[in-house]
């Protein structure tokens, strides 16, 4: 079966393809179909359901390339991923799903759990974030910790430490929570600076 797509625009043909070819080098390692190229149009070749797969994913690319973002081999595994477990998201919409944006810098949601995270956020009044350390739980929290305070849904940002911390067998409460006290309240003022104005964070 043989499925053609058409990209009326070059340049946006030049931006899906990657310099030397790598973003294309990169899909076709990923999908199970053939795909050929020439000039503005693409041909997928393969079995009903890796086409339908192969068709979206150029479809979900494309609209990021058009809603203004660099396509990297990064977001075409997250795509890719996304697509595989079958979700209702759409991975362009995950991936341009803006949180905050400063000095240049926009922070926004990686993966289809941390968008669901977001989501979760955004809809309950307490989330308890559970999962490995470097997955994104503290520093998308703060982020929209700092998004509420410039929107002034809330007029302050508590950073409160846990009776017990990670690996201790004692509980304290100390009088004042500083970063030398603690490495959680460390890390969430690291992040809450990260996220906004110096004059606008103290710990």
């Amino acid at each position: 079966m043989q499925t053609k797509i058409t990209v009326p625009d070059s340049q946006i043909m030049v931006n899906l393809l990657g310099a030397g070819d790598e973003i294309l080098r990169l899909i076709e390692r990923s999908l199970a179909s053939d795909v050929h190229v020439r000039g503005n149009e693409i041909t997928i070749t393969g079995a009903p359901a890796d086409n339908a797969l192969a068709e979206r994913l150029f479809t979900e690319l494309l609209e990021l390339i058009e809603k203004g973002e660099t396509l990297t081999t990064d977001a075409v595994r997250r795509t890719v991923g996304m697509l595989e477990q079958g979700t209702a998201e759409r991975p362009a919409e995950v991936l341009t799903l803006n949180i905050l944006s400063r000095r240049g810098r926009t922070i926004r949601p990686k993966t289809l759990g941390q968008k669901r995270y977001v989501d979760s956020i955004d809809g309950h009044t307490i989330v308890f974030g559970i999962g490995p350390a470097g997955t994104g739980k503290t520093y998308l929290a703060m982020a929209k910790a700092v998004q509420a305070l410039q929107a002034k849904q809330v007029n302050r940002i508590i950073l409160t430490r846990p009776a017990v911390e990670a690996g201790s067998g004692s509980a304290s409460c100390p009088a004042r929570s500083t970063r030398r006290s603690t490495p959680t309240c460390g890390r969430c003022t690291t992040r809450c600076t990260t996220c906004s104005t110096p004059s606008r964070s103290r710990a």
